[in-house]
């Protein structure tokens, strides 16, 4: 006859995993929350896509460097009969002013993308929402609109940059969609690829100005989403203001 001794720690250990297994199983009951989602509750995560039954995307601009081909992408979005999103940086504003002003005219989202283009993630407090402040005021000076969308500079954000964007009554978007337009060497054969062939309703896609492709790429991106059934809205328009979650994958769903 074999005596198993089992540890009292080994006990506490077991006892501890399913009891938390039991906690996920009712909360999954009661909630509706996926394991996953329940895990994700004390990370805060901005929206990266929204639940659509519809095919609707966003094309989203981020505005940070040079300006030249502002121009011929308004024309182009204009001609498409296009409605898009630009994240503009505080300081690219004050130094395009006319720019600004411009795409507000054209009837585009103008979104708060901070004031330096600084790695929000490793700043403290004060200057996360200082960051957001001093972009929000500059472009509604310029425009006279209400600005309540923002994206941290690279993508960069942590729980406090969420939550501060969010008490200062902002909806933080990220992306779904990444054309990889900045990227040295990339061809316009390989962004066209990445968009028609990743494409799903709801997406939020990613571009930049002051690029060497995106303005000439355009025509044919927007022609191929639409003739694949897409609707393009800007940002503001596809995502929801009220009754929602956003699961541990960034997608913004409906209660």
């Amino acid at each position: 006859m074999r005596i198993y001794i089992i540890k009292l720690k080994t006990i506490i250990a077991y006892g501890a995993v399913t009891l938390a297994l039991i906690i996920l199983a009712a909360m999954w009951g009661i909630t509706g929350m996926k394991p996953l989602e329940v895990f994700s509750q004390g990370r805060e995560i901005p929206i990266y896509s929204v639940e659509c039954e519809e095919k609707k995307a966003s094309i989203t601009f981020d505005c940070a460097w040079g300006a030249d081909d502002i121009p011929r992408i308004l024309e182009i979005l204009e001609n498409e009969n296009v409605k898009a999103t630009f994240f503009i940086v505080g300081q690219w504003a004050e130094k395009n002013p006319q720019y600004v002003k411009m795409i507000a005219d054209k009837g585009h989202d103008i979104a708060n993308h901070s004031y330096s283009h600084l790695r929000m993630g490793v700043l403290d407090t004060d200057r996360i929402e200082k960051e957001i402040l001093l972009c929000s005021q500059k472009l509604e000076e310029l425009t006279g609109k209400k600005v309540d969308l923002f994206r941290a500079p690279y993508g960069d954000y942590n729980n406090n940059v969420i939550r501060i964007a969010r008490k200062l009554n902002h909806h933080v978007i990220q992306w779904s969609l990444d054309s990889l337009d900045w990227k040295p060497g990339i061809t316009q054969e390989e962004i066209l690829d990445r968009i028609t062939k990743r494409i799903k309703p709801g997406a939020v896609i990613l571009f930049h100005n002051d690029t060497p492709h995106t303005a000439k790429l355009l025509p044919t991106i927007i022609a191929t989403l639409k003739k694949d059934g897409y609707s393009l809205v800007p940002v503001s328009e596809l995502i929801m203001r009220e009754s929602y979650y956003i699961d541990h994958a960034g997608v913004q769903r409906r209660k």
